[in-house]
């Protein structure tokens, strides 16, 4: 991991953000004839860093010295190493699990090949990188489960089932012939540790990892532009409506700002411990399978549950080093080919719920134990989200994006919009190409056809463009 040894003393102001100078009509679709602003490469003010490498996710950011640099390295390292079975120092996985480390499934700080595609589901022995939520049809959970299928275990203990998924295929045809193809899937639980649970009793859902780029920033958001955002992204021409996911953690009802749904207002560091990992913590003192007969597997396998697993200290040291990452400069700006598709991108109105701008709050950040990240304070940032919940709609192969699964004030229909960047560097870092929640879009083509409901507008103006001008669009796509 390399470091830069200069610190900016100042961020580069950004533009302001595009206006509506007028329209032209495309078949009834309205197109923004916009003037693109400029300076976007500086994603994230004085925590852009300039990699183009696999661990374009994985540095510090520049302003990380001192005793931010002692704890950024610690935090690294716990989150990467493996978690083993044994108590003490290092250990505490399982009984049951979904991975076994941070890093099993943020490869690089990035979202680790799912297993959706490779192993179409858990496999038999290679590990999914993916979670996997359950709930019955009325929204409750099943008692034996738990919200998470904790499809791996250690040695000698049961995992609570096994995720296979299968694939379904359709043909489309964007408005010059060019074909293209949907896929989407469907899930089936085997291998029920207790009772199975009848298919016609169960919704399932999948959720890939997500990267971890900007969490510092997107922690450090200032709450009253993202809920003023929420009051004025009304645009009733294009169907758009975006609104604030409000959640209870810590006893306190606040803005949920992180997660696929904005269903948690900090980056579930314990949650992730306790659920992902089966590692005890202060917050989670209970294993996750507390009650099942896992328990009692453990324990023949020679575990101890009368300890805490993870110290808070150690869990903060993760919560640093995640919110401490840089964030990558745009690339290729001045690329007339990527300037294009920018230019596209505004014209499809696809910057209204993947807005441009946003800025942190003075203070920047406070840690999970109360440590404060002010370097995060008072930045200009170019995350391309609202961090809005959007209705993505179900009619696209008669599902589209309804998952069924609600998420505090989040529909099943509703997900929060995914900030862009780094995303064009995912398959340097990661070596794929999956996106959407699940993972069923296996390129940016593929994501952006799947965009239903308030993304219906725009996804209907790229079906429209040229080969040229959509391989342009993507191609600005690849340079965030």
């Amino acid at each position: 991991m390399t470091r830069k040894n200069h610190l900016w003393s100042m961020c580069i102001a950004a533009a302001m953000a595009a206006t509506l100078t007028g329209c032209d009509d495309n078949d009834g679709l309205d197109v923004l004839d916009i003037e693109v602003p400029a300076g976007y490469e500086l994603s994230a003010g004085t925590s852009t860093i300039f990699l183009n490498s696999s661990v374009a996710f994985d540095s510090e950011a520049p302003w990380v010295s001192g005793d931010y640099l002692t704890r950024f390295v610690r935090g690294d390292r716990l989150y990467d190493d493996v978690r083993t079975s044994t108590n003490g120092q290092g250990g505490g996985l399982g009984p049951v699990y979904a991975g076994y480390s941070c890093g099993s499934c943020h490869r690089n700080a990035g979202r680790t090949r799912p297993g959706v595609w490779s192993d179409n589901g858990s496999g038999s022995y290679g590990f999914s990188a993916m979670l996997v939520y359950i709930t019955r049809r009325n929204g409750a959970f099943f008692r034996d489960y738990g919200r998470v299928l904790h499809d791996q275990a250690i040695y000698g203990v049961k995992p609570e089932g096994k995720l296979k998924v299968d694939w379904h295929y359709s043909q489309f045809a964007f408005a010059d012939g060019e074909s293209y193809e949907l896929a989407y899937p469907t899930y089936t639980i085997t291998d029920w540790y207790a009772d199975e649970i009848a298919p016609e009793d169960l919704f399932c859902t999948v959720r890939i990892p997500l990267r971890h780029v900007g969490m510092g920033q997107i922690m450090s958001l200032d709450p009253n532009e993202i809920e003023q955002l929420a009051a004025k992204s009304n645009y009733p021409e294009w169907g758009i409506s975006g609104r604030c996911n409000y959640i209870s953690e810590r006893g306190v009802t606040c803005l949920g700002i992180s997660g696929n749904k904005a269903q948690h207002a900090d980056l579930t560091v314990e949650l992730g411990f306790s659920s992902d990992m089966g590692v005890t913590n202060s917050r989670y003192p209970e294993e996750i399978c507390e009650g099942q007969i896992q328990m009692n597997q453990g324990s023949m396998m020679g575990l101890s549950y009368d300890q805490l697993d993870v110290s808070t200290e150690d869990m903060e040291n993760v919560d640093l080093y995640m919110q401490s990452l840089g964030v990558p400069a745009r690339r290729n700006v001045n690329d007339p080919e990527v300037k294009k598709g920018e230019t596209l991108f505004y014209q499809a109105g696809c910057h209204l719920c993947h807005v441009t701008t946003l800025h942190t709050r003075p203070r920047g950040s406070t840690l999970l134990a109360g440590t404060q990240l002010p370097c995060l304070g008072n930045q200009t940032i170019h995350p391309y989200s609202d961090f809005l919940l959007h209705d993505m709609g179900s009619e696209i192969m008669g599902v589209g994006l309804n998952d069924n699964y609600v998420s505090g004030l989040a529909r099943g229909n509703e997900w929060r919009t995914t900030p862009l960047w780094g995303i064009g560097l995912q398959e340097k870092v990661n070596g794929h190409t999956y996106f959407l929640h699940d993972g069923r879009a296996r390129n940016f083509v593929e994501a952006i056809m799947w965009h239903g409901g308030e993304g219906e507008a725009s996804r209907n103006l790229f079906s429209k463009m040229s080969r040229d001008e959509r391989d342009a669009l993507v191609k600005f796509l690849q340079s965030l």
